[in-house]
């Protein structure tokens, strides 16, 4: 196992024991068994320690791009919940305030964590606007953060859940004011006819 390999393993392994703010650089150095100065050369601070880890988790961000408007916002906003469920909530704020201060510390936040997922909506949003499938009218940030501030919003309280079931409701929801004739893209997508929430081959988070 290489060191970069070895340090974000013991990353992974200290946030899930003691989360983000325990965390520190000397510590992930003595489990992983290599030097500080080993970690400190690949990574300066803990922030793009962690970063490094919740990028490596995250994986690649591939927009989706099926054809169809319905499905392809479903999973474009279900990449936004993984992405955040990778990390936790109570990851989420302490690390955000940790890089705030410091402009190339939140770039590099925006970029690892909250660029990539935004954009596959935004993408799905714009295909779906080139089809003719929505309004010329619409306003597609307020539509993206519209559909990314759901996720954001219950994972950070936890109040109600963001699974495969209500991503596709709030989905429907936001197209029925947005689509040119969004019983159209109902039927594209194979929703049941019912309350526009079941689409057949849907998998959960």
């Amino acid at each position: 196992m290489n060191i970069d390999t070895a340090v974000l393993d013991t990353v992974s392994d200290l946030l899930e024991e003691g989360g983000y703010r325990g965390l520190a650089i000397e510590r992930v150095a003595r489990r992983a068994g290599v030097s500080k100065a080993a970690v400190y050369r690949r990574w300066p601070n803990r922030q793009l320690l962690v970063l490094a880890e919740l990028e490596r988790r995250m994986g690649r961000v591939e927009p989706p791009n099926s054809g169809c408007t319905l499905c392809d916002l479903d999973e474009a906003l279900s990449l936004f919940a993984r992405t955040f469920t990778c990390m936790g909530p109570e990851f989420l704020s302490p690390l955000l305030a940790d890089c705030s201060g410091d402009a190339e510390l939140h770039r590099r936040f925006m970029d690892t964590l909250f660029t990539p997922p935004r954009e596959a909506v935004r993408d799905a949003l714009e295909r779906a606007r080139d089809r003719g499938d929505l309004r010329d009218d619409v306003d597609l940030t307020l539509a993206v953060d519209t559909l990314a501030s759901l996720v954001h919003y219950r994972l950070l309280f936890g109040h109600a859940p963001v699974d495969g079931e209500e991503i596709s409701r709030a989905v429907a929801t936001l197209l029925r004011g947005l689509a040119r004739d969004f019983s159209v893209l109902e039927a594209e997508a194979g929703h049941d006819g019912g309350d526009g929430t079941a689409r057949a081959g849907r998998s959960p988070l």
